[in-house]
């Protein structure tokens, strides 16, 4: 992000809910196989188009109340997604994931906290139809996961569940199923920028690491 919270405490906060984050996707990878294949390719390693992140993640945030909008919409649909796969069949997600959801608690009274202060529609209202996007149409794979009973909310239950969370029914929304891309799970083209494309893969650590022996021999 670049940018900087209203108070030393909400940057700490904001640090050390992304490094939670973070750990609660190495822990999804690890489980998901039983909800199919994994989607991951070489190309990730090359090709930012072909990360799975949603279109809010594209650019860096230059504004407080686009991570507070993607803190208590976006982080909170993550919740209720990891909740339909506490409560499904899988019992791997069962067991694996229920302290996952313990520790987003905090994440969701932080967000709503921030929330209720007041923010900008525009990034609030851009969150709840990337939410929407993320849950997929009524006849896709979480439609289908949830017939099967891995999942234990389908969409629409996933939709009502997150406006129960936010107190608030969702603003009217458009989506264009026939432009949706299911395996990114996003309605519009585009990738997250290089300079953050470049700390994904380290490659800006890199950058200040010490010089190997090989280079130094090199130089």
């Amino acid at each position: 992000m670049s940018l900087r919270a209203p108070s030393l405490e909400a940057d700490i906060a904001a640090a050390a809910m992304g490094l939670d984050d973070l750990g609660h996707s190495r822990v999804l990878y690890g489980c998901l196989e039983p909800l199919g294949a994994d989607p991951r390719g070489t190309e990730r390693e090359s090709d930012a188009a072909s990360l799975r992140n949603l279109p809010y993640f594209d650019e860096p945030w230059t504004e407080w109340s686009q991570f507070v909008a993607a803190n208590a919409i976006l982080d909170t649909a993550f919740t209720v997604m990891i909740e339909a796969c506490v409560n499904g069949s899988v019992e791997v997600l069962q067991h694996r994931l229920r302290k996952m959801l313990m520790e987003e608690r905090y994440h969701f009274l932080h967000g709503r906290s921030w929330l209720r202060s007041g923010i900008e529609t525009g990034p609030l209202n851009r969150a709840w139809q990337e939410a929407i996007e993320w849950f997929g149409p009524p006849d896709g794979d979480t439609a289908r996961l949830h017939r099967e009973g891995k999942l234990s909310m389908g969409p629409a239950e996933l939709r009502g569940r997150l406006e129960e969370q936010m107190e608030t029914k969702a603003p009217q929304t458009e989506v264009d199923w026939k432009q949706w891309d299911a395996v990114r799970r996003r309605g519009r083209k585009g990738a997250i920028d290089a300079h953050t494309f470049g700390m994904l893969r380290g490659l800006e650590e890199k950058k200040y690491a010490p010089p190997t022996a090989a280079k130094q021999a090199a130089t």
